[in-house]
């Protein structure tokens, strides 16, 4: 029965393993069923949430003030913004999605900067910010600030490249006013401290252009025509003879003119070498020939607004006489070594002790030059034509040098002012100032004793028979024999005659007067 009771046991322990399985069975495919719907339905939320972002995307899109751009470099299809287009005012028609028609619209001074800087972000990662201009439908070109972020592949290619521009156009035009404003300063700031030092060099000597002294007619006259052109920008041409005091009459008509605010700027033809005379009057860039290690502005820059007086013109080289003849003209000129057109508003008062119609005939002077500086002369007469004035330029003379040199000189006897006025006087007020500078030296008393002693008026001398030319050659060689032949120095000949060294030699080298 034992045995009986064992094998009827054995069919109810299999179908319960039998059934278990099943159980299992159905249990597992249940978790399955419903982990796919768990998976389909989070799938569902994941396309739900894309979708949502999609369209948050888009809107963001559509309302950013920017210009999108997205650029698959595998397939080089550029995506732009309606916005990006919107800027530049084209159509999705007329602006493809290319990147080389981007690159056709950048200016083409940026457009190799703005490809090398992509070129250096997508093969050396450098980040890239940059600012460029593009050219709109209409034409013109803006200014834009762009950013943008390529991404890489494991294998360090860059697939895709995204970023956005700004319009900032409006920025950058005040940018480059505010630059083109502190450049103008810039500028104004280099012209006042070369007036500044123009001027710096102009106080070491004494003029006195307020002081004009005189009765004579000849010299009324003078004033008479300094008062009639005064307040006019004309040029104005003054003649004379050498220490006529032609400077003075310069002066006086800028004291008297619109412009006298400003100091009226000089330049001496006569003094310069013929190779530094261009760079003095017109200036130069730095390089433009050797020593010429900074910039210098030349004296018409410097004269702009202003007067300038050029001395001793007849000694300006002929090759530079076209350039001056352009600025009288048009007030245009160049720098040495610069391309750059300079405009000057500048009033010209010239000065020469040169006949210059006999320069024309001669071909040393342009006869065109000639006739834009001739609108207006002034003739400034010889001191022996002003005799009634030789005393009151005496006084004033002795006065100043006397209070200068610390002496008191009370009286001048009548035979020395005689002998003064008798004199003919080749070098005229110049000299003469400096004849009375020697009388004072050598007056120990209160009455003044001339130094000098003064040769008579010779009758070969008259204008009727010699003419300029060969009084001043003859004087110079007389002043020469008496120094023998001394040109500069303490009691040279140039002292003597109250002229600049340089301006003596080129008196001397013009009248063929060679040292032995």
């Amino acid at each position: 029965m034992g045995f009986h009771e064992v094998r009827g046991e054995a069919p109810v322990g299999s179908f319960q393993i039998a059934l278990i399985g099943l159980a299992s069975f159905c249990i597992i495919t249940a978790l399955l069923i419903i982990g796919v719907f768990k998976q389909r339905k989070r799938r569902g939320r994941a396309e739900d949430a894309l979708k949502a972002s999609e369209q948050r995307y888009l809107r963001a899109l559509a309302g950013s003030t920017d210009g999108l751009w997205d650029w698959d470099i595998r397939s080089n299809t550029v995506f732009y913004s309606d916005r990006f287009r919107e800027i530049l005012g084209y159509t999705p028609e007329d602006f493809p999605g290319a990147i080389d028609f981007f690159r056709s619209r950048l200016h083409p001074e940026d457009a190799d900067p703005v490809w090398a800087a992509v070129q250096s972000h997508l093969q050396q990662r450098v980040p890239f910010k940059m600012e460029y201009r593009l050219k709109t439908k209409s034409g013109e070109y803006l200014w834009f600030l762009a950013r943008a972020q390529a991404i890489w592949e494991t294998e360090g290619n860059a697939v895709r490249m995204s970023g956005w521009i700004q319009d900032i156009t409006e920025n950058k035009q005040n940018e480059l006013n505010l630059k083109a404003a502190l450049s103008e300063i810039d500028g104004l700031k280099t012209k006042l401290e070369a007036e500044r030092a123009y001027l710096q060099d102009e106080i070491k000597f004494e003029y006195n252009h307020e002081n004009i002294i005189g009765r004579s007619d000849g010299l009324k006259y003078v004033l008479y025509k300094v008062e009639q052109i005064a307040a006019s920008d004309t040029t104005v041409l003054i003649l004379g003879e050498t220490g006529t005091g032609k400077e003075l009459v310069a002066r006086a008509i800028h004291g008297l003119s619109t412009r006298k605010d400003r100091a009226l700027v000089k330049i001496n033809c006569a003094t310069l070498p013929s190779n530094l005379i261009e760079s003095e009057l017109f200036g130069h860039e730095k390089g433009a020939f050797t020593g010429a290690h900074v910039k210098q502005l030349g004296r018409f820059e410097v004269a702009d607004g202003t007067t300038l007086f050029l001395d001793e013109l007849g000694e300006l080289p002929f090759e530079l006489q076209p350039k001056l003849l352009r600025v009288i003209q048009d007030g245009e000129f160049e720098r040495l070594g610069s391309s750059r057109t300079i405009k000057a508003d500048v009033r010209i008062i010239a000065a020469t002790n040169r006949n210059l119609e006999d320069e024309v005939r001669k071909g040393r002077f342009r006869e065109d030059l000639w006739y834009r500086l001739n609108i207006f002369p002034i003739t400034v007469p010889p001191l022996r034509e002003r005799k009634e004035d030789i005393p009151l330029l005496v006084d004033f003379f002795v006065h100043k040098i006397s209070r200068r040199l610390g002496k008191s000189i009370e009286s001048i006897p009548t035979a020395v002012m005689n002998e003064l006025q008798n004199y003919h006087w080749p070098g005229n007020i110049r000299e003469l100032e400096n004849v009375l500078e020697r009388a004072v030296i050598n007056s120990s008393g209160p009455k003044l004793r001339l130094a000098d002693e003064l040769e008579k008026p010779h009758r070969d001398l008259t204008p009727a028979r010699k003419t300029l030319d060969e009084v001043e050659r003859e004087h110079i060689i007389r002043v020469l024999d008496m120094t023998h032949r001394k040109v500069s120095g303490k009691d040279g000949a140039a002292e003597i005659l109250g002229l600049d060294r340089s301006t003596l030699r080129a008196r001397m080298r013009k009248l063929g007067i060679r040292q032995p």
